[in-house]
C-alpha cells in the first residue's frame, strides 16, 4: 500500500473529500467548524501516518518507558503546533489559501481542551511535547474533564464561573481506547482468607466505576516518536432502570449512571464541603487505578508476567502529590493480584516511582481524613497503614523518643492521611522545581527527610516548549532570529545565546522592536474583539497572568497602581511613560479573597477610565478568561513582565520564562526561577526588589511583623488603603473591599496582618518601578535589555528540563528510527549536542 502524501496537492484534495464526505457539501458552502474538522482531521492522518511507523520502531527496542501521571494537562489548542511540529506549516496554509480559505479563521474555531488551569498542567503539557520532540517513549496519564475548570467572565467587575463545555463538538484529535476500559472499584469491605496456605485480601460488595481511555497523540518537532496522552472518562456498567424510568422515577432512574460520571465533569470540584472533597479523592484514585492497570496490562504483554523486572522497564512519575495514590494502589495490584508478598512488592514500587513536589504551601501539600480514605477506599487504606507502621518502625530507629518529628513525617498522623510524606518516603527520586525550590525542600519543607535518605533529593529547573512559545505564538520573532543565527536553535535552544551579540546592532533592535510593536497591536485587537477593551499601542505593556493567589501578589501591583493613581491626581507636575497594565488571572471559585482582589482591579479600570488626565497615562485592564489561546497573543506582547510571588513561596515558575523567551523585562523577586533568569541575563537586564527568601523565613519564625507601622508612616500606602474602603474604589458599596483592607493590617483567625508581605516589600517595589519607567523612555537601552531576555532564554527550554529529569531520574533510551543500510554507512558521523545545565542539580 503506497503512503499517503502530504504535500499541497494531496492536502487540499483531502480537506476537499472529507467535507463532501462527512458533510455533503462544497468548500464554499461548508461553515468554518466544517472545515476546521476537515483540516483537523487532515493533519491528524498525518500524525496517525507517523504514529503507525514509530510503534513498530517502539516494538522493536523494547526499552523503557515513562508514565507521566498528572491531574492536569493544560493543552491549548492542537492544531497550529501539530503542522509546525510535523514541519508542514507551509503546506497547510497554501492549501488553504488556495482554496480560499485563511488558516487564521479555520485555526480559530478548535476549542480550548478543558484539561488544566495553571502552571502545573501548562508544565506537563511541555514536558509531553519535548518528550516527544526528543524521541523519548512517554504517556502522560489524566482525567478527560468533561467540562474543565470553569469559563470565566467578569460581571459587574466580579468573576462569574460558567460552565466550560469544549466537547460539545467533539474533540477531532481523540480516539476512544475500547479495549483498554477497565473497572475501578470503591467502597466496601475487606476480607481476608487464605487460599492454599497463602494470606489473600478480597474486597467485596464496592462499586464499580467503569474507565474509557481516549489518547490524543502528542508530536514531536521532526522526531520519530509520536506519544500518547491518555484521558480516562468515568462512565457506569450500569445501564437506564427502565423499572424506575416507567413508573416515572426519571431522576432516581439514572442517579448512578450521574453519580459514576461525576468523576470526570469537573476539574477541581470546589472541596469546602466533604461531598466535594470526596469526589476529588475519587477523581484522584480513579485515574491512578486505570492508569496503573494499564501499565501493568501493557508491561506483561510486551515482557511477560516477571514483576521484578518492571523498575527496568517502566518509570511512573507523579506531578504534585494528586496521583500520589499511584503508590498504595502499585502495592495493592502487585500483592492483590500479581500474588507478591509485601517487601518483594514494596521493593518494586520504591525503585519505580518518582516524584516532583510543586510547592511548598501547607494547604497545597494534599491529606486526606482517614475516615474517608478508608471508607472509600478499604483495601488502600490497609496498605497505607502498614506503610505508615514500618516507616515510622524506621523513624525510630533514626530519632528514638522523637514523637513530635516522628508525627510530623508520618504518612497517618493527626487523623489525616498525608500525601506528600507518603510520596517523599515511598518514591526513588523526590525533586523540586528550581535551585531555590530544591534547597527549601531539603532545609524546610522535608527537612528530616533529608536527613534520612538524602540520596533521594535534587532540583530541576522547570522549562517552557519554545516550539509553542516562540516558534508558533511569535511566528515574526521567529524568523528574525533564523535570519540572525540560523536554524540550528530550533533543535538545539540553548544556541540562542548566539543572539545575544545583536544587542548592540542598531539594525537588528530596531527590527525587534518593530516585531513587538505589531504584537502589541495584535493584542490590542484581540482585546477589542474579545470584551470591547481599548488600549492603546504606545503604552507600556505591563504584564501579570498567573493563577490568582495571595502569594503571587496580584495586589502589590493594584496597590502599586492605586499609588501612580494618586500621583498624577494630586501632583499636576507629575509625569510617567503611559502604561497599561494586564491581568489574566482565575480565582478559585471558592477562594473569596482571590475574588475581592479580581474585584479592586475591576474597580481600579473604572476609576482610572473617568479621570481625564490618569487615563492618558494609566490603563487597568483585566483579560477575561485567561488560557493557553489568549496567552499565545499576551505574551508576544508584553514588554514587562510582573513576577511578585513572596520569596520562598514560588517554586519555579513558567509564565516567567515564557515571558523573558519574547523579550519582555522582568520586574520580580528573587524566588522560584526568577533566581535562574537573573543568574542568565545579569542583574542590569532585570528588576530585582523585596525580601530574599531567607529573610522571609526569618520573618515567618520570628512571627513579629507589625504592617500598621507601615501605614502609619508611609503616606501614600495609607492614602491607597483609605481609598479601599472609603468610597473611592467602590462608590456604591465602600465597605466591599473591608475584608481585603484588614488582610493586610490585621490577619484573621489568629494569623499576622498582611501574611504575604504586601506592604513591606512596597516600598522596594515602588523604587524598582521609578528604575523600570526611567530605563523605557531610554529606547535603545530598553530594547538592549528586552534582546538580551530573549538570547538567554535557551537555557529555559523544557527541552533541556527533559534531559535533565531523563539523565538524573528516568534513564529512558530514545526511539532511533533505523537509517537505510547504505545512508547509514555513507553518513558523516555527527557530534552528539550536549543540552545546557543548569547549575540546580544534586
Amino acid at each position: 500500500m503506497p503512503a499517503t502524501k502530504f504535500d499541497k496537492e494531496s492536502i487540499k484534495n483531502t480537506i476537499v473529500g472529507k467535507v463532501q464526505r462527512y458533510n455533503g457539501l462544497t468548500i464554499e458552502e461548508a461553515s468554518p467548524h466544517q472545515i476546521y474538522k476537515a483540516v483537523a482531521s487532515t493533519v491528524r492522518d498525518q500524525i496517525m501516518h507517523k504514529m503507525i511507523e514509530s510503534r513498530e520502531v517502539w516494538k522493536k527496542q523494547k526499552g523503557k518507558s515513562l508514565y507521566y501521571l498528572s491531574v492536569e494537562f493544560l493543552m491549548g489548542r492542537s492544531m497550529y503546533c501539530n503542522m509546525l511540529n510535523l514541519l508542514s506549516t507551509k503546506e497547510y496554509t497554501e492549501a488553504l489559501e488556495e482554496l480560499g480559505i485563511d488558516i487564521k479563521d479555520v485555526l480559530k474555531e478548535e476549542p480550548e481542551p478543558g484539561l488544566g488551569n495553571g502552571g502545573l498542567g501548562r508544565l506537563a503539557a511541555c514536558f509531553l511535547d519535548s518528550l516527544s520532540c526528543l524521541d523519548l517513549p512517554a504517556m502522560g496519564c489524566t482525567i478527560r474533564y468533561e467540562y474543565g475548570l470553569f469559563r470565566q467572565k467578569i460581571v459587574d467587575g466580579q468573576q462569574v464561573e460558567m460552565p466550560d463545555s469544549w466537547l460539545d463538538n467533539g474533540n477531532v484529535w481523540e480516539t476512544a481506547m475500547m479495549e483498554d476500559a477497565c473497572e475501578v472499584h470503591f467502597g466496601g469491605h475487606v476480607d481476608e482468607i487464605e487460599i492454599n496456605g497463602r494470606q489473600k485480601f478480597v474486597t467485596r460488595d464496592y462499586y464499580t466505576v467503569e474507565a474509557v481511555p481516549y489518547d490524543m497523540p502528542v508530536v514531536g518537532y521532526d522526531a520519530t516518536i509520536v506519544n500518547p496522552l491518555r484521558m480516562w472518562s468515568a462512565r457506569s456498567p450500569k445501564k437506564l432502570d427502565l423499572n424506575r424510568f416507567g413508573e416515572g422515577r426519571y431522576a432516581q432512574a439514572s442517579e448512578e449512571i450521574e453519580l459514576a460520571e461525576a468523576i470526570s465533569k469537573v476539574l477541581y470540584p470546589e472541596d469546602r464541603h466533604y461531598e466535594g472533597k470526596m469526589l476529588r479523592l475519587k477523581q484522584h484514585y480513579f485515574f491512578t487505578s486505570a492508569s496503573l492497570q494499564y501499565i501493568l496490562k501493557d508491561y506483561k504483554k510486551r515482557f511477560g508476567n516477571d514483576m521484578s523486572k518492571l523498575p527496568e522497564k517502566v518509570v511512573i512519575h507523579i506531578n504534585d502529590t494528586h496521583p500520589g495514590m499511584a503508590i498504595p494502589e502499585l502495592m495493592r495490584l502487585l500483592i492483590d493480584e500479581e500474588g507478591l508478598g509485601w517487601d518483594e512488592a514494596s521493593a518494586i514500587v520504591q525503585k519505580t516511582i518518582a516524584y516532583t513536589n510543586h510547592t511548598i504551601l501547607a494547604e497545597a501539600l494534599e491529606k486526606w481524613p482517614v475516615g474517608m480514605v478508608q471508607q472509600l477506599l478499604p483495601r488502600c487504606y490497609q496498605i497505607i497503614c502498614e506503610m505508615n507502621r514500618r516507616l515510622c518502625e524506621r523513624l525510630w530507629n533514626c530519632f528514638p523518643g522523637d514523637w513530635d518529628r516522628i508525627a510530623r513525617m508520618a504518612i497517618i498522623s493527626y487523623d489525616n492521611v498525608h500525601m506528600a510524606n507518603m510520596c517523599v518516603a515511598m518514591s526513588y527520586s523526590v525533586n523540586g522545581v528550581s535551585k531555590l525550590h530544591g534547597e527549601i525542600l531539603k532545609e524546610e519543607t522535608f527537612h528530616d527527610f533529608n536527613l534520612v535518605m538524602p540520596e533521594k533529593f535534587s532540583a530541576i529547573t522547570n522549562g517552557i516548549t519554545h516550539r509553542r512559545w516562540l516558534m508558533s505564538c511569535n511566528p515574526e520573532l521567529t524568523d528574525l532570529i533564523c535570519e540572525s543565527i540560523g536554524t540550528g536553535w530550533i533543535k538545539e535552544p540553548q544556541r540562542l545565546s548566539e543572539l545575544r551579540p545583536f544587542a548592540d546592532d542598531a539594525a537588528f533592535r530596531e527590527k525587534f522592536g518593530k516585531i513587538k510593536q505589531h504584537n502589541k497591536e495584535r493584542l490590542a485587537e484581540m482585546l477589542k474583539e474579545r470584551q470591547g477593551a481599548v488600549i492603546d499601542p504606545s503604552f507600556i505593556y505591563d504584564v501579570q497572568a498567573k493563577r490568582l493567589h495571595e502569594y503571587k501578589r496580584q495586589m502589590l501591583n493594584a496597590l502599586h497602581i492605586l499609588v501612580l493613581y494618586n500621583r498624577i491626581v494630586n501632583d499636576e507636575h507629575f509625569t510617567m511613560e503611559p502604561r497599561v497594565f494586564i491581568f489574566g488571572a482565575k480565582a478559585s471559585p471558592g477562594y473569596y479573597r482571590a475574588k475581592q482582589i479580581i474585584r479592586m482591579i475591576c474597580a481600579l479600570s473604572e476609576l482610572i477610565d473617568k479621570h481625564p488626565r490618569a487615563r492618558k497615562m494609566l490603563k487597568v485592564v483585566f483579560l477575561e478568561n485567561y488560557d493557553v489561546s489568549s496567552a499565545e497573543v499576551l505574551i508576544p506582547a508584553a514588554e514587562v513582565s510582573e513576577q511578585l510571588s513572596t520569596a520562598s513561596k514560588e517554586a519555579s515558575g513558567t509564565g516567567n520564562m515564557k515571558f523573558m523567551m519574547n523579550g519582555a523585562v522582568t520586574i520580580g523577586t528573587l524566588d522560584g526561577a526568577n533566581v535562574e533568569i537573573s543568574e542568565q541575563v545579569g542583574m542590569d537586564n532585570i528588576y530585582i526588589f523585596g525580601m530574599r527568601a531567607d529573610t522571609v523565613r526569618d520573618m515567618y519564625r520570628e512571627n513579629n511583623y507589625n504592617p500598621m507601622n507601615i501605614f502609619e508612616t508611609n503616606q501614600e500606602i495609607r492614602l491607597a488603603m483609605t481609598q479601599m474602603i472609603d468610597g473611592t474604589l467602590m462608590p456604591n458599596n465602600p465597605a466591599a473591599l473591608q475584608d481585603l483592607y484588614h488582610s493586610l493590617l490585621l490577619g484573621s483567625w489568629g494569623s499576622m496582618g498582611d501574611s504575604y508581605f504586601v506592604l513591606k516589600d512596597f516600598g522596594s517595589y515602588s523604587m524598582a518601578q521609578r528604575r523600570l519607567n526611567n530605563d523605557y523612555a531610554n529606547r535603545d537601552k530598553w530594547l538592549k535589555m528586552a534582546v538580551t531576555n530573549t538570547a538567554m532564554s535557551g537555557v529555559f527550554s523544557s527541552d533541556r528540563t527533559i534531559h535533565e529529569y531523563n539523565d538524573q531520574i528516568w534513564h529512558l533510551e530514545p526511539l532511533r528510527k533505523p537509517e537505510p543500510q547504505k545512508e547509514a554507512a555513507d553518513a558523516p558521523k555527527k557530534e552528539k549536542a550536549k543540552p545546557v545545565r543548569l547549575k540546580s542539580g544534586k
